[in-house]
């Protein structure tokens, strides 16, 4: 397997750059030339850390599912909105200019978050063809466009059901400011441009409550997105892989009826990216 680590400089950056990590499974002698979809993981922790359940883990199921896969390890607080979208645009752009180096395939690049980073994919999904997304990192919109997105148990709204530390810490002194609230609350900026999503949340979670999923899945339905939605009745927030490899010493992310998502997902991939699975 190929491990690489490429640095991603962005303006406004006040932490040093990005870090992305290219994962990337050696191909079998049966299809030597085959052109992998890749997935970019952004992992949470409400834009103050990234949570290292949400990174590893998941690349390796991905891996299994015959994908490539990167991390990125993007810029949290002090840095402000919109540093880590731009980083995420420039991940993807990178990807799609080294295509056949990596042996990837440049439309099935799909973007994988998990909570605030659910936030940061959403960002790109919904912001690709805007200029504050590429145009300070001088890009074009085909070159930073996600072809998918997962989104895990995602931070979606600035309204009534916003998680507030992850909007406080993406906006810092100006999460008071209308404009940019209103600008960072996904479910509205979504257009029939937004790529095709898989989307999955947990009906008790209470630090990120269902209803930005909820919100997010009516303004896709809404404009005519392909969505695949599943709300779980129980769990909690940051389950991962809901399996006692992510749960750690935590009893409570420990909810194996919620770890069907994995291979839901990978349903998904296979139908919409035609990823070959290596465990089927």
């Amino acid at each position: 397997m190929r491990i690489e680590k490429f640095s991603i400089t962005v303006p406004g950056q006040q932490t040093g750059p990005a870090v992305l990590t290219l994962y990337q499974i050696a191909n079998i002698s049966v299809a030597p030339e085959k052109k992998r979809p890749l997935v970019i993981i952004c992992g949470g922790g409400g834009y103050s850390r990234i949570s290292d359940r949400e990174r590893e883990p998941i690349m390796l199921k991905f891996l299994a599912m015959g994908c490539s896969a990167c991390i990125l390890e993007y810029s949290v607080s002090p840095n402000r909105f919109p540093v880590a979208l731009q980083e995420l645009a420039s991940a993807v752009a990178l990807a799609r200019k080294n295509s056949r180096e990596w042996n990837i395939d440049p439309d099935k690049i799909v973007t994988c978050g998990f909570s605030a980073g659910g936030h940061l994919a959403a960002s790109l999904g919904v912001f690709w063809n805007r200029e504050l997304a590429y145009g300070p990192i001088g890009k074009t919109p085909e070159e930073i466009k996600p072809n998918g997105q997962i989104l895990a148990y995602p931070v979606i709204t600035s309204g009534e059901k916003a998680h507030r530390r992850s909007i406080h810490e993406l906006l810092g002194e100006k999460d008071e400011d209308p404009e940019l609230l209103e600008l960072v609350s996904l479910e509205k900026q979504v257009t029939a441009d937004t790529p095709k999503t898989f989307l999955w949340h947990t009906l008790t979670d209470e630090t990120v409550p269902v209803e930005n999923s909820l919100l997010l899945a009516q303004a896709m339905i809404r404009e005519g997105v392909k969505l695949e939605l599943h709300i779980y009745p129980l769990g909690g927030h940051g389950l991962a892989l809901a399996l006692r490899e992510t749960a750690g010493d935590q009893e409570k992310n420990y909810v194996p009826y919620c770890s069907s998502w994995i291979s839901m997902a990978q349903e998904w991939m296979e139908l919409n990216f035609q990823c070959s699975s290596m465990t089927r």
